[in-house]
């Protein structure tokens, strides 16, 4: 009877031990509240545990590679995110537009395409100019006016110069300049019916869109070719609060890092209820053109003169929970992940500043933490 009470005792001395290994004492809240609760389940694989704590012995951490850290608190510029597009800087763009209708004819490498680099000048096509019928037969009818009027001045003039010293010069010079001044005209009326007009880039860089095709034929105004700089774009943001121009730090892309912001300014009057800012782009390596596109969505992160509490983690570090919210995973045993609803702002492309939800002795998934919240 003492054996199996002495038994007993030590068996009862034993899971009172591994009970505290398993508990970490850091396992606290942003308040001081436990976060190691009791589980009800002796969990000793990787399996998702009914107070929704995840279990994750220790060769799946390592195969897993996750990686923790104890994230201090400290201080960051306050951020915010604002909507944005990538447009186009009205100094290194433009756009190629009929004066007149007509009908397109290549150019001497053809019709451009997107994506083409073209130089400023370089003739991208010919509108060959056309007239309503009615307008075109009074043209050449005119035409044979003129000609028969210059035949008739030739004519005239053989004759005063066959009879040059009987006849006063002036009457020759002023034949002559009636001949020339038909001639002119008739050269004139030919090439108004033979007309075609060279479509030239107006700038050096790339066809942005580029809408022809042999023989088509267009509309004066009809906007033809589309030419953009892709080393000299913009980006325009939109924000309600009118104050935020002068508040702004810095500024970068939340999903496209390498690109570097430079705040041109603000407007001075709303659109559709709100400030537009507009921002210049630019790669980081020189010479070469940012990974942008005109007309594609982006969110600028705005860093702010103002600063803020927190803890700075990498982004990966917050995932989304059933519901859409941002957690994060603390390590609260050997082999236990808790989820914690935090909130936080993204400082940058690739680090986010937790306000809200951790305590400075929370050891937090900085590695991994999408592959824990996929176990199920």
């Amino acid at each position: 009877m003492k054996r199996t009470t002495l038994k007993l005792s030590l068996l009862a001395a034993l899971l009172t031990q591994f009970a505290t290994l398993q508990a970490s004492p850091g396992a606290h809240g942003p308040n001081g509240e436990h976060l190691d609760t009791a589980v009800g389940v002796n969990a000793s694989g990787l399996v998702r545990l009914p107070d929704g704590s995840v279990n994750v012995p220790k060769l799946a951490q390592r195969r897993m590679a996750i990686r923790t850290v104890l994230a201090p608190e400290t201080e960051a510029a306050a951020t915010l995110e604002l909507p944005a597009r990538v447009v186009q800087d009205p100094n290194a763009s433009g756009r190629v537009q009929a004066s007149h209708g007509g009908r397109i004819e290549p150019g001497p490498k053809g019709l451009p395409v997107a994506g083409q680099p073209v130089q400023k000048g370089e003739i991208l096509a010919w509108l060959r100019h056309h007239a309503e019928p009615y307008a075109e037969a009074s043209q050449k009818a005119l035409r044979a006016e003129l000609r028969a009027s210059r035949q008739v001045a030739d004519q005239r003039v053989q004759r005063l110069e066959s009879l040059e010293g009987t006849v006063p010069r002036k009457d020759i010079e002023a034949a002559r300049l009636d001949a020339q001044a038909l001639a002119t005209r008739e050269r004139s009326i030919a090439d108004s019916l033979d007309a075609r007009e060279a479509l030239r880039a107006p700038v050096s860089g790339v066809v942005a869109r580029a809408d022809l095709s042999v023989g088509q034929v267009i509309d004066a105004r009809d906007v033809l070719i589309e030419v953009v700089d892709p080393t000299r774009l913009m980006i325009e943001a939109v924000t309600p609060d009118v104050t935020l121009a002068s508040r702004i730090a810095r500024a970068q892309l939340g999903t496209q890092p390498g690109v570097k912001l430079q705040l041109v300014g603000a407007a001075r009057a709303l659109r559709d209820g709100v400030l537009p800012l507009t921002f210049r782009a630019q790669s980081e390596k020189p010479g070469q053109a940012a990974p942008l596109a005109i007309g594609q969505s982006v969110t600028l992160i705005v860093a702010l003169k103002e600063q803020a509490k927190g803890m700075v983690l990498p982004a990966e570090a917050v995932v989304r929970n059933a519901a859409n919210e941002p957690v994060v995973w603390i390590k609260s045993g050997a082999e236990r992940f808790i989820l914690q609803p935090v909130r936080a702002k993204p400082l940058d492309a690739k680090t986010v500043l937790v306000t809200q939800g951790l305590a400075a002795d929370n050891r937090v998934v900085v590695q991994g933490a999408a592959l824990i919240a996929q176990i199920r």
